[in-house]
C-alpha cells in the first residue's frame, strides 16, 4: 500500500481522467462515448449506478462513477461456458471480487454440475424448466426467497412479484433490508410516507441544508454539482459525518472550467460536525433543545397545532434530557451545536439529507424519527425548499419497493392486487433479508432465486451469509457479471445473464423501454442503444415471465389465472397497463411515460396530508439511548481489558456498492489497498500503535463465534477517538448476523465493537 496526501478538492480534472481511464479499460470506447452521450436523458437509459435524480441543466448528465458503472457494464470481455471449463467454482472462491467481475460480462445460461465443481451450459428452456421443477417440488411456498436489487426495472420488479404471489408467498428480501430500511420505516410513522417529501428543485429553494452521515463525493456524486449550485447561491450546508470528507469540503465541478482547470473549487459546508458514530440522535435532540431554550421563535405553533400529534410527550423528553448525557454521547462541543442550530432556526426553508451513516445502526429508526421531530418541531416540510430527504443508493431500489418488493405489504395493496387477478394473494408477512438468511442457514428454505445484486458479498456477518446461500438445493442468480454470489453453489445452482441497462432490449422485433424511479419520485423512461454482448443475454423482463410461465402453468390446482405471462414479456406495454391498474399512482401510466424526462408520483406529505394512522404528523418520543449495542453485547465489552472502538464500514471512491473498479481511493489519499483500517493518531498512539502497522480486528459479540480480519494495514485519519473504520464489503465478516436495527433489521454496520491486536507478522 502506498499513502497520499489528501486531495484540496473533490472532483476537478483527476475526475475526468478517471472517467475516460475506465472507459478506455472498457475497450469499447466509441460505443461508450455514445453511452456518456445519452445517459441520464429523455429518449436515452438511466444511470446503472446511484438514484439521485436528473437535472436538465448542462451538456452532460454523468458523475465519475455513474461513467465507470456503465464502463465497467459495456466491456467486450465475456465469460462464457468455454470459460466455466477453464474454472471450478473451488478455484474462483480464491479470487477477489474484483478479479470476478473484471472478466466481462455472463454471455449464457450454465448450471452447476457438482460432480465436475464448474458450470456447464444450458439452454434457456432447460434452465426454466429446472427452475420450476424445484419449485414445484417445495413443501411449502415460503420455501424459496426471491430477492432483489436495486437495478431491477419497475417493470422487471412488477412481473417478479406479482409471480411470487401467485406462486403463493411474500418472501421479497431485498437490497433496501440492508440499507434504507429505517428510513421508510421512520418515516412512514412519522408522516405516513416512506419517501422523501422534496424534489431536485426544493435544493435550490433552501437557505439550509443539512447532510447527515453520507459521503457524496464517492457514493452519489450527481449530487455534488447540485450542493454546489445550493452554495453559490448563498444557501448554508451543515455536513455531520464522523469522517472529515474532502467532497463535502471542497468541490471542483467537471462541467466549470476554472474548477476543471485550475486550483479554484466551491466551499461545500458552512459548519462540519464530526460527532460520534451512533450519536446523531443525541446531536438532533441536542438541536431540539437549544431551540426550545434559545430559539422558541423558531417553534412554529400553528403548524403543530393543525398537523401533530404527541408534541406534549416529545416536548418532555427534550427537556428532560440531561446535557452531560447529550454531550458526551456527542463528543462535540456545545458551541458547535449551537451554531448549527442558529442555522437551523434562523433559516426560512431547510432540507434534511441522509444516507447509511443514519440509518445502519440498531436504534437508526428513532435517529430518524428525531430528525423527523425537527423538521416537525419548526414546520419545515410541506413547503417548497424545506423537507426530509433519504438518499437512495442504487438506482431503482426506491422503485422496486414501489411496484411491490416488500416483504410485509399492506392489506391495502394486497387487496388490489388480489380483486384486479381474481386471486387470493398470500397476506403472512413474509423474509426480509435476515430472514431468508436465517431461513436459508436453517434449512427453513429450499431455494434462493436472485433479480441482480451480489447478496453474498452485500450482507453482514460473511461466513454465515455464505453458508446460508450453500444451503440452497436450487441457487438461481440473474446477472450481467461474475460475482461471489455465483459461487455459492453447493447442489444446484444456475447463471442466466440479463442485459444490461445500455443495451437495447429487443422484443418481438421491436426495442422495448424500461422505467425507473429515482430518490425524488420521478417515474421515467430507460433505453438502452448498445448491441447485447451476446445474442444468449435476456431482459430480466424476459426472464422473470418465463420462470412465471414454465412454474405456474404445472401448479396445481391451476393458479395461472389467464396471465399471458409470454405476451407480457414481448410488450412492456402490457405490463405498464397492469402497473397502472394495480399501483397508485401510476394511472395512464404509458400516456404519461411520454411526458419528456418523465412524471411525478405525487407524494402526500409534500403537501401537508399525513396518511398516517391517526391522520397526523406523529412526533417520536423515544428515550435516548444508553448504549449503542445493547445490554448483552455491553457485558461483553466489560469483560474486555483493552480499549474497544467502534467500527462502521464504508465505501471507496474507486467502487460502487459490491462493484470495486480498483484499489484506489483518490479521495482518502490511499493508493493499491483495500485492506487498511482508519484510526484517529492519538488512540493509535496510546495504544502504543504506529501509522502503516499490520493489525488484527475483532468483533465483540454475545455468541461464541470469532470473527476476525487478519492484517490490515492502519491509517492515521481525522476520525473522532474511539472510532475506526474500513471498507465495505470487506469488514462484513466483523457484523454478526444478528446485529440489526432495532425494528428496521437493517445489519448495525455503521456500529460494531472491536479491538484491534497486533498482527503476528510485525510491520507493513
Amino acid at each position: 500500500m502506498t499513502k497520499s496526501s489528501k486531495p484540496e478538492k473533490a472532483g476537478g480534472l483527476p475526475s475526468v481522467t478517471s472517467t475516460f481511464t475506465q472507459v478506455l479499460r472498457s475497450k469499447r470506447v466509441k460505443t461508450n462515448l455514445k453511452n456518456l452521450v445519452k445517459v441520464n436523458k429523455s429518449g436515452g437509459f438511466d444511470c446503472p449506478g446511484c438514484a439521485w435524480g436528473d437535472s436538465n441543466e448542462g451538456m452532460v448528465h454523468f458523475c465519475e462513477n455513474g461513467a465507470k458503472a456503465i464502463a465497467w457494464e459495456c466491456t467486450d470481455q465475456k465469460v462464457d461456458a468455454e470459460f466455466f471449463e477453464k474454472h471450478s467454482v473451488s478455484s474462483l472462491r480464491k479470487q477477489s471480487s474484483y478479479w470476478l467481475e473484471y472478466q466481462g460480462r455472463l454471455c449464457e445460461p450454465v448450471r452447476y454440475n457438482k460432480t465436475t465443481d464448474k458450470y456447464e451450459k444450458i439452454s434457456w428452456d432447460a434452465a426454466f424448466e429446472l427452475i420450476a421443477s424445484h419449485l414445484n417440488a417445495l413443501d411449502s411456498a415460503n420455501e424459496v426467497e426471491f430477492y432483489t436489487s436495486g437495478r431491477a426495472s419497475n417493470e422487471a420488479s412488477y412481473l417478479y412479484q406479482l409471480f411470487g404471489r401467485m406462486f403463493g408467498t411474500n418472501n421479497f428480501p431485498d437490497c433496501s433490508n440492508m440499507c434504507h430500511e429505517a428510513s421508510g420505516i421512520a418515516l412512514n410513522a412519522a408522516i405516513g410516507v416512506g419517501k422523501g417529501t422534496v424534489v431536485l428543485d426544493d435544493f435550490y429553494a433552501a437557505n439550509a441544508i443539512f447532510v447527515f452521515g453520507q459521503n457524496p463525493g464517492s457514493n452519489h456524486p450527481r449530487m455534488m454539482n447540485t450542493l454546489r449550485k445550493a452554495a453559490k447561491q448563498g444557501c448554508k450546508i451543515v455536513s455531520v459525518n464522523n469522517l472529515k470528507e474532502v467532497s463535502l469540503q471542497r468541490f471542483g465541478s467537471p462541467q466549470n472550467p476554472f474548477e476543471l482547470l485550475t486550483p479554484k473549487s466551491t466551499t461545500i459546508s458552512h459548519q462540519y460536525l464530526s460527532p460520534k458514530l451512533g450519536s446523531d440522535i443525541a446531536l438532533i435532540r441536542a438541536m431540539a433543545k437549544i431551540i426550545f431554550e434559545q430559539y422558541p421563535d423558531a417553534i412554529d405553533t400553528q403548524f403543530i397545532e393543525q398537523h401533530c400529534a404527541d408534541f406534549d410527550a416529545y416536548k418532555d423528553i427534550v427537556n428532560n434530557t440531561p446535557w452531560d448525557k447529550l454531550l458526551a454521547q456527542t463528543g462535540l462541543l456545545k458551541e458547535a451545536i449551537i451554531d448549527a442550530t442558529k442555522v437551523f432556526a434562523y433559516s426560512k426553508n431547510v432540507i434534511s439529507t441522509w444516507a447509511m451513516g443514519l440509518t445502519q445502526h440498531k436504534h437508526s429508526v428513532d435517529t430518524i424519527r428525531e430528525l423527523c421531530n425537527l423538521h416537525l418541531l419548526t414546520g419545515q416540510i410541506g413547503k417548497k425548499g424545506a423537507g426530509l430527504s433519504p438518499v437512495r443508493g442504487h438506482s431503482n431500489v426506491q422503485g422496486n419497493r414501489t411496484m411491490g418488493i416488500n416483504e410485509n405489504p399492506s392489506s391495502d395493496f394486497l387487496h388490489t392486487l388480489g380483486a384486479y387477478f381474481t386471486h387470493k394473494m398470500p397476506t403472512e408477512s413474509g423474509h426480509n433479508v435476515h430472514g431468508a438468511l436465517k431461513a436459508l442457514y436453517e434449512g427453513r428454505s429450499k431455494v434462493l432465486i436472485c433479480l441482480g445484486g451480489n447478496l453474498a458479498a452485500a450482507a453482514p456477518d460473511t461466513a454465515y451469509t455464505q453458508h446460508a446461500m450453500c444451503n440452497a438445493k436450487l441457487n438461481v442468480q440473474i446477472s450481467t457479471k461474475l460475482n461471489k454470489s455465483h459461487l455459492m453453489a453447493k447442489h444446484d445452482a444456475l447463471i442466466l445473464p440479463c442485459l444490461g441497462r445500455t443495451e437495447v432490449d429487443m422484443q418481438e422485433g421491436f426495442a422495448q423501454q424500461l422505467t425507473v424511479e429515482d430518490t425524488f419520485s420521478m417515474v421515467h423512461a430507460s433505453a438502452g442503444s448498445a448491441p447485447p454482448i451476446s445474442d444468449m443475454c435476456r431482459s430480466e423482463t424476459y426472464i422473470v415471465a418465463n420462470i412465471a410461465h414454465h412454474t405456474l402453468r404445472h401448479k396445481q390446482p391451476h393458479t395461472n389465472n389467464d396471465i399471458d405471462w409470454l405476451a407480457l414479456c414481448k410488450d412492456y406495454n402490457k405490463i405498464r397497463d397492469l402497473i397502472a391498474n394495480t399501483i397508485e399512482g401510476f394511472e395512464q401510466f404509458n400516456q404519461r411515460l411520454q411526458t419528456p424526462n418523465g412524471f411525478y408520483l405525487q407524494n402526500a406529505a409534500a403537501v401537508k396530508q399525513w396518511r398516517t394512522h391517526n391522520g397526523k404528523a406523529n412526533f417520536g418520543f423515544a428515550a435516548l439511548p444508553s448504549s449503542l449495542y445493547g445490554e448483552s453485547v455491553d457485558t461483553e465489552i466489560a469483560k474486555q481489558s483493552q480499549p474497544i472502538y467502534t467500527l462502521q464500514s464504508m465505501r471507496s471512491h474507486d467502487q460502487y456498492n459490491t462493484t470495486i473498479y480498483g484499489a484506489d481511493d483518490r479521495y482518502r489519499g490511499i493508493k493499491d489497498a483495500r485492506n487498511v483500517v482508519f484510526i484517529n493518531r492519538k488512540d493509535a498512539e496510546k495504544s502504543g500503535f504506529t501509522e502503516n502497522q499490520l493489525v488484527d480486528i475483532e468483533a465483540i459479540w454475545d455468541d461464541s463465534v470469532t470473527r476476525e480480519l487478519k492484517h490490515f494495514v492502519l491509517v492515521f485519519y481525522d476520525i473522532p477517538r474511539g472510532n475506526v473504520a474500513a471498507y465495505y464489503p470487506e469488514a462484513n465478516p466483523l457484523i454478526p448476523i444478528d446485529s440489526v436495527g432495532d425494528q428496521s433489521f437493517t445489519p448495525t454496520s455503521k456500529s460494531v465493537p472491536v479491538i484491534l491486536k497486533p498482527a503476528l507478522r510485525g510491520s507493513h
